[in-house]
C-alpha cells in the first residue's frame, strides 16, 4: 500500500485527539489520531453520504 499522506482539520490545531483521513488507490481510509492502528476504509460516494446524513440531522436522534 502506498505511503499517503495523513491529513487532519485544521480546527484540530496540535490536539492528537482528531481523525485523520486520507485517500489510497481510489478510496478514503479515516483514523483516530491518538490511536491510528485502526484504519476505517470506505468509498468516496460513501463518506460523502455518511457527512450530507450529518449536516442534514438524520443521526441526531442517536445522541
Amino acid at each position: 500500500m502506498p505511503n499517503a499522506q495523513w491529513q487532519k482539520s485544521s480546527y484540530s490545531g496540535s490536539s492528537n485527539a482528531c481523525v485523520e483521513v486520507r485517500t489510497v488507490d481510489g478510496t478514503v481510509e479515516l483514523r483516530e489520531s491518538d490511536d491510528g492502528h485502526i484504519t476505517l476504509r470506505t468509498t468516496p460516494a460513501a463518506l460523502a453520504a455518511l457527512l450530507q446524513g450529518v449536516k442534514a440531522g438524520e443521526f441526531d436522534h442517536h445522541v
